[in-house]
């Protein structure tokens, strides 16, 4: 009965999508703005009277006042759901203060790209569960700023998803020595850096529904490779091709978001080592005491049911 509420638990977190995005245009003249919110039409399930809650949970301030939305207007076009409203401040505007918690309204893991324009000047701003505030002021950032920025962004997308822990898990779960360890880490961030150089540039485009179905099965196989094929050789090379596919999820972020990709990427590579150390931390301290002797199988068998399970739900989704 235990492990079937520990199934339950770990199962349940699937209602949330791996791919969770959404991307804004604001538009500044004078006292004025006219911002343009688009979200892909799946997210709207999660959402209650999105006509309205949706523009309520991006506000601007300027002048020391929130600006009041007026001339609110959506409507589905393609897979996406555009909401446009128009904003008037107290005087010109030289700065703005941006508040956003649609992750609140859609989904924990909800990522959302601003970009602002004024005149000839820009500015764009990345909003999650963690970060809902930022300040605009329509000037090129610095070099360190931007860094700082990237990075930030790219560790916070490998840590703060599920798909990428359960994945890390499992990658130290089909680690049989310190030495595999470290040659299925190099692999998985070689092949992730190797999709995020790559893809960008194919034109090609991957559905959000595809991307998460391919993390699922990444998860799947390679728990499936743990039980049922404990001692198969070349696992680094599985891990790699396994790589791709989450390489991919992060090349889609960076083709939205314009960052460039080796701050991104050491941001991500930087959260996924730690990640893999605590984990291996975690699973060493377990595998020592003699009761947890079928430890891994039976972690193994967990992530591979979640996987198959999360695969089936996205497919029919």
């Amino acid at each position: 009965m235990n492990r079937l509420w520990l199934l339950f638990a770990l199962v349940m977190p699937l209602a949330a999508h791996m791919v969770s995005m959404s991307s804004g245009e604001l538009t500044v003249t004078g006292d004025r703005a006219h911002y343009v919110l688009r979200m892909p039409s799946y997210e709207l399930v999660h959402v209650r009277d999105p006509e309205r809650t949706l523009i309520e949970h991006v506000r601007f301030r300027s002048g020391g006042r929130w600006a009041e939305a007026s001339n609110t207007r959506c409507h589905e076009e393609q897979d996406n759901y555009i909401c446009e409203a128009d904003y008037e401040f107290p005087g010109g505007v030289e700065a703005l203060t941006v508040e956003c918690t649609l992750a609140a309204v859609t989904v924990p893991n909800h990522v959302h790209l601003l970009h602002a324009y004024r005149g000839d000047k820009t500015d764009q701003a990345v909003f999650d569960l963690s970060f809902t505030t930022a300040d605009l002021r329509f000037r090129p950032p610095t070099a360190l700023e931007t860094a700082v920025r990237e990075f930030a962004a790219g560790f916070l997308r490998a840590a703060g998803g599920l798909a990428p822990l359960l994945f890390l898990a499992s990658l130290v779960l089909a680690a049989r020595s310190r030495r595999e360890l470290l040659g299925l880490t190099g692999s998985f961030v070689a092949a992730e850096g190797l999709a995020c150089a790559i893809v960008p540039h194919t034109g090609l485009s991957f559905s959000p529904r595809f991307l998460e179905a391919a993390a699922a099965l990444t998860i799947a196989y390679l728990a499936f490779e743990i039980v049922v094929l404990p001692t198969s050789g070349m696992r680094w090379m599985v891990v790699g091709v396994l790589g791709l596919f989450h390489g991919t999820y992060f090349s889609m972020f960076l083709v939205k978001s314009g960052y460039h990709v080796a701050t991104f990427l050491l941001g991500v590579t930087f959260a996924e080592l730690l990640l893999i150390a605590l984990f291996a931390l975690i699973f060493g301290g377990l595998a020592r005491l003699a009761w947890t002797r079928r430890a891994v199988p039976i972690a193994a068998s967990l992530l591979l049911t979640v996987g198959i399970v999360w695969f089936l739900v996205r497919l029919r989704a």
